[in-house]
């Protein structure tokens, strides 16, 4: 068992990581932040580490209670200020599956159909099942917002964002054909998705414990943006300035989530969209640290200890790494530690308990 770990008597305070996030408290041992822990990652945990009886999502309320009380602990005791959490509209997406290599897991891995897109045409458009928010169960967000502890705050966001599921719906070569072929078709279904997703957001926004918007969408690669800067301008960008006015209006914090180099966009981010912080990091793109000196005066650095190290290194070796973030980035303000992308299924266990035990033990909640 971890020598930190679990807290035997958590504090949580949203307030100081939203404060500390936003530049208006001053801390050089930052807070923890994460974008998703799979459930393979987490299970040996809740069971071994915190004792609990492991409750796999299901589809009545009492399977999907007994999981979110888990998954409420497992942020809690693990020394986080808040949960985050995101489900999103079931769109019809055509993807191609496969199992999860992962031993242990019983999980289906999916990747977007590159190819093939289940909209084409404007006939496809107009045939298109679009979801209906008022049709979305908006249970699992509930339950969070009613039961957690004193203290803590709840993140959330929609599952996948304007750009992904605009590329997903479309596919990624439909989507680029359609670019040059039928621009409208492509504002028109990225519009319909944004405003799917504005009503979706109009509805989280009444949430009680809502202590920030953290959107994912990734509109990068390893050395460019997966569409043209001035598309994602069109396209995207927009929303997701709606989006931080529409958390701005309640006092809130709009985090963004994008995988890859957004070099090209990021004052479009800052200065126009208004981020107020920004995840997912690779050091092969830009190192957190140095991310950080272009863009840390401005806006929070959340995360950035790459997966490579996460999932391939020693957990002394992750350990190591956790501390020079820490003493880096830390040092500068407005940043929170966790992992540069996510904590997938392949991430030994050990390894993330490693990451997490060392940021709980420099801010002596152990």
């Amino acid at each position: 068992m971890s020598a930190a770990l679990p807290l035997r008597r958590p504090a949580p305070d949203a307030r100081l990581w939203t404060d500390t996030l936003l530049g208006r408290r001053r801390s050089e041992v930052p807070p923890l932040v994460e974008y998703l822990v799979d459930d393979v990652v987490q299970r040996p945990i809740v069971t071994g580490l915190l004792g609990r009886r492991w409750a796999p999502w299901g589809p009545d309320r009492e399977a999907q209670a007994a999981y979110l009380d888990n998954f409420i602990e497992f942020w809690l005791r693990l020394g986080y200020d808040i949960v985050r959490f995101e489900v999103g509209l079931p769109f019809a997406e055509r993807h191609l599956e496969a199992a999860d290599p992962v031993k242990g897991s019983d999980k289906v891995r999916e990747w977007s159909d590159q190819h093939r897109g289940a909209i084409t045409s404007w006939a496809e458009f107009e045939r298109f099942p679009w979801p209906k928010v008022g049709e979305f169960d908006f249970y699992p967000y509930e339950y969070l917002d009613a039961h957690l502890p004193p203290g803590m705050g709840l993140v959330v966001s929609h599952g996948g964002g304007v750009y992904e599921h605009l590329s997903h719906l479309m596919s990624y070569e439909g989507l680029c054909l359609a670019l040059a072929d039928d621009p409208k078709l492509v504002a028109a279904v990225a519009g319909r998705v944004g405003g799917l997703l504005e009503d979706f957001y109009r509805h989280l926004l009444g949430l009680d414990r809502l202590v920030a918007l953290f959107q994912g969408d990734d509109m990068g690669f390893k050395t460019a943006t997966l569409v043209p800067p001035d598309t994602l301008r069109r396209c995207t960008l927009p929303w997701h300035k709606q989006f931080a006015a529409m958390a701005h209006a309640k006092g809130l914090p709009y985090f963004l989530h994008s995988c890859g180099n957004l070099a090209e966009i990021m004052d479009d981010l800052v200065a126009d969209v208004g981020i107020d912080g920004k995840h997912s990091f690779e050091d092969v793109i830009v190192p957190v640290g140095r991310f950080q000196q272009l863009w840390g005066d401005r806006i929070a650095v959340l995360g950035g200890l790459d997966i490579n190290v996460l999932s391939g290194a020693s957990p002394d070796g992750v350990r190591r790494a956790t501390g020079r973030l820490m003493d880096e980035c830390g040092a500068r303000g407005r940043y929170a530690v966790g992992s540069g992308n996510s904590v997938p299924s392949y991430v030994p266990p050990a390894n993330y308990l490693a990451m997490v035990e060392e940021a709980v033990r420099r801010r002596g909640l152990a």
